[in-house]
């Protein structure tokens, strides 16, 4: 059975939590999409730097640190945000704000209720959260195992979204959304993986040798096998993938065609060296 298209909401949506406190967002834009949440008086939403795109005037706006990121000196010196906005709505009338997707990005809506309280995502995934969500970065976590093919999901999904409330995700071109049954098997390209549940048994595979890799090149060097039962969200563009094909277009017409042009060339130094080198000690022989 083919994997139903996972459509975000482009009409008015009503999300009603455990609490009985009923959300009203939309969705606008078709790619790089903005989300349009109503706040009720003194109701706030908590979103990631920079995503703020509007906001009516009873909004007010602060930064609030997140001490579950975990972040350390070296990734806060290189740019890693260690807090989070928090838009609240002091009027005494109904507000709104609007968040925009940082890049051509659809935005899905979560209510991490119904996976039970806990989803893993691709890096950055998260946008913003309504009511309980708890956003854990676990790339900075110190008990991380180097190698993501011991580390498992949390090595690759570097974000863990948690609670009863409503998460918003971003994730790059068309989203499907695959229901896994028990022992159902799926083979994915790792960075196509945009959010799964946690119950997906989750293995890493390296199709090429690491020399291959270096060399050669290639697409879907690394895959993952998920087997069920879960559920999980798959993005066909990802972000660094997009990023990929734009940096290559920009680079000088060698290095669009071969992006492994300077190991390639520091190979071909090396193997001459050794032959050189052989050549003089069997001379002295």
């Amino acid at each position: 059975m083919a994997a139903p298209f996972f459509s975000t909401p482009f009409q008015p949506y009503v999300y009603q939590s455990q609490e009985d406190t009923i959300t009203p967002f939309q969705i606008l834009g078709g790619e790089a999409q903005v989300v349009q949440i109503m706040l009720k008086p003194q109701e706030k939403v908590i979103a990631k730097p920079g995503s703020m795109c509007y906001m009516s005037g009873s909004i007010e706006m602060d930064n609030t640190y997140t001490p579950e990121q975990e972040v350390g000196v070296v990734q806060w010196i290189l740019g890693k945000s260690v807090s989070s906005i928090v838009l609240r709505n002091t009027g005494q009338n109904d507000g709104f704000v609007g968040i925009a997707a940082p890049s051509l990005a659809r935005i899905l809506p979560l209510d991490l209720a119904m996976f039970g309280g806990d989803i893993l995502c691709q890096p950055d995934a998260f946008l913003c959260s309504v009511h309980d969500v708890k956003v854990v970065n676990t790339v900075y976590q110190r008990h991380r195992a180097r190698n993501i093919a011991v580390a498992g999901a949390e090595g690759v999904l570097r974000q863990r979204l948690s609670g009863q409330g409503l998460a918003f995700i971003i994730a790059g071109g068309s989203v499907v959304q695959k229901n896994l049954e028990v022992g159902e098997v799926l083979t994915i390209d790792v960075s196509c993986i945009a959010a799964l549940t946690p119950s997906i048994n989750f293995q890493i595979k390296y199709n090429a040798a690491p020399v291959r890799r270096a060399v050669f090149g290639g697409d879907n060097v690394v895959t993952a096998t998920l087997t069920g039962p879960g559920i999980v969200f798959i993005q066909s563009l990802p972000f660094h993938r997009l990023s990929q094909r734009i940096a290559r277009s920009v680079t000088s017409p060698n290095m669009r065609e071969n992006p492994r042009l300077l190991v390639q060339i520091g190979l071909f130094i090396f193997l001459a060296y050794v032959v050189i080198v052989s050549s003089l000690i069997l001379t002295e022989m």
